[in-house]
């Protein structure tokens, strides 16, 4: 007994007295891909706030883009920060810090439904840059708020449902808009996915030690400008494009953005209508995003997490930013390619310099996004693979059924972004007479909105109830179906807003739905529904026929 005690007491010791170290080769891995996917994300933001909002180069690069780089700082630095004490705490050297940054799903939505509406209305962007602060101001307080109840929420949400949701969000929304851009420009496209595979997935080392993330962003660039002496003009890239990005080039902090915010409460009633459904998406989706990196090794607590999201976020929103911070999908990604700790610090300098410096118009205008589409898409496969690899066999069919509702609400924002680009309004697109007229050719556009309203919820709602059948635990898939229906009933999930409707609820019969399964369940356990432990324990609960 004193024998085991003393080597108790000396492992103790030992992982209080171990130092992390705050850089591994890996790390410039982790670096490089996750740095270029926070580059791409803010290419793409500041592409929407100028070409889309018509927002004003010196509000986009003197405010907004300024008080950005400030809340990514802060939040990567925590991060690394949180790595390396839960490194420190364990004695593992193996310890990956969680990515995180602009949510993206988020950043198109509060500028289509949000900003853009506003700005439109009004005939000012700057109205709709304030309305868009006074909606990450609310969302930030309910991931604070739901910080607290997030840890209980993934004690009793199986596994697989919370991947499986997860790897629906990667598959449609993170991999497949970098697919589609890969193939409509091949040559540069799909080369540097080849290069990206053939290091991450098949273990090839380039010369020197160069991390694959860079030398497909090299050969991009050498096949984009390459192509421009031919006059093929490959990539979108231009020596006239670079020259106009020197324009944007200066030194910008933030400055508080108070009398900003509170100008945006006028529209409140707009807001509220869409910050408290997504403001459960990204409780939910932060809670599944911490379960992932659970998954790979690394065991975060909840909610200093999510509430770490919301500070970060309140900062950046007072500052002037009006685009949420989140942890995202893709831990077990970087942490395959090697990163630890430093990577994310050093990402977080890399965002100060590009948001502080008016760097970003120069990188928009000398690398082609298309070289940094197949790491987005690597991390899409490689998040989605996790949710099979790390649950049981037998849970596969849950996390099948998980996925389906982001692939509703994906096929729906490309088909509403098509009908609105073909010049129709919203009333248009939802004419009783149209959607008939879509169905007859094939188009279940009103499944496709229904299914995909709330898809993050919807996901784990649907895989939870799957797993609990599987394993025949019919009160808790009653539980979960009680739930979807209260959920649905107020609009979070299957709906187009909050509320109640004309009092029935937002889709009242997909809420009758829920709740019949819920009953339908509940039944099955009580009047004499075989359970768990009547299967025998050498075969799985779900049996597949054999050939």
């Amino acid at each position: 007994m004193s024998t085991t005690a003393g080597t108790l007491s000396k492992d103790s010791a030992g992982k209080s007295d171990f130092k992390p170290a705050l850089w591994t080769p890996g790390d410039w891995n982790a670096f490089f891909g996750f740095g270029t996917n926070i580059l791409v994300n803010m290419l793409v933001l500041t592409g929407l706030l100028r070409f889309v909002l018509k927002m004003p180069d010196n509000i986009v690069f003197g405010r907004i883009l300024p008080a950005m780089g400030l809340m990514m700082c802060l939040s990567t630095m925590y991060y690394a920060w949180l790595a390396y004490k839960l490194a420190q705490k364990t004695g593992r050297s193996d310890v990956c810090a969680l990515p995180s940054g602009i949510s993206v799903p988020h950043m198109f939505i509060v500028t289509f439904v949000i900003m853009l509406p506003i700005s439109i209305t009004t005939g000012d962007p700057i109205k709709g840059w304030e309305a868009g602060l006074v909606w990450v101001f609310f969302q930030s307080f309910i991931l604070m708020i739901g910080g607290f109840i997030a840890p209980w929420i993934r004690k009793v949400t199986p596994r697989a449902a919370l991947l499986g949701t997860l790897a629906g969000v990667s598959i449609a929304f993170i991999a497949m808009r970098p697919a589609l851009e890969m193939f409509m420009t091949p040559v540069i496209g799909l080369t540097c996915f080849a290069i990206i595979m053939l290091s991450w997935f098949g273990g090839y080392k380039y010369p020197k030690g160069i991390p694959a993330g860079l030398v497909a962003i090299g050969v991009g660039m050498v096949i984009a400008w390459g192509s421009n002496l031919f006059g093929v003009g490959i990539g979108g890239v231009s020596v006239a494009g670079v020259k106009a990005a020197f324009t944007n080039f200066g030194f910008s902090v933030p400055i508080p953005a108070f009398d900003h915010v509170f100008s945006g409460f006028q529209f409140l009633g707009i807001i509220l209508v869409t910050a408290i459904p997504y403001g459960i998406y990204d409780l939910v989706e932060a809670m599944d995003n911490v379960e992932s990196a659970e998954a790979a090794g690394d065991e975060y607590p909840t909610t200093r997490v999510l509430t770490a999201d919301g500070v970060v976020s309140l900062i950046g929103c007072l500052m002037g930013n009006p685009f949420i911070n989140a942890v995202y999908i893709g831990h077990p990604g970087w942490k395959a390619m090697g990163g630890r700790i430093g990577y994310s610090a050093a990402t977080g300098l890399m965002v100060i310099v590009l948001s502080w410096f008016g760097v970003i118009s120069l990188m928009l205008a000398v690398i082609p996004v298309v070289a940094i589409s197949p790491i987005l898409l690597y991390i899409g496969m490689l998040i989605c693979a996790q949710a099979f690899e790390t649950t049981p066999r037998e849970h596969a069919p849950a996390i099948a059924l998980a996925l389906t509702p982001h692939l509703a609400a994906w096929a729906t924002v490309l088909l509403s972004g098509a009908l609105g680009a073909a010049g129709m309004n919203f009333g248009a697109i939802h004419s009783p007479e149209f959607i008939a007229k879509m169905g007859q050719n094939g188009v279940l556009f009103h499944g496709l909105e229904v299914m995909g309203g709330g898809s993050i919820l919807v996901g784990l709602v649907l895989g939870a109830i799957a797993v609990f059948v599987i394993e025949r635990k019919f009160i808790n898939a009653s539980a979960f179906a009680l739930a979807g229906a209260v959920l649905t009933y107020f609009g979070f999930m299957h709906g187009e807003a909050i509320g109640i409707g004309g009092g029935l609820g937002v889709t009242p019969g997909v809420a009758l739905a829920y709740a019949l399964v819920a009953a339908g369940l509940f039944a099955a356990d009580k009047f004499g529904a075989t359970s768990l432990s009547s299967v025998p324990q050498s075969e799985p609960p779900l049996a597949v026929p054999a050939e």
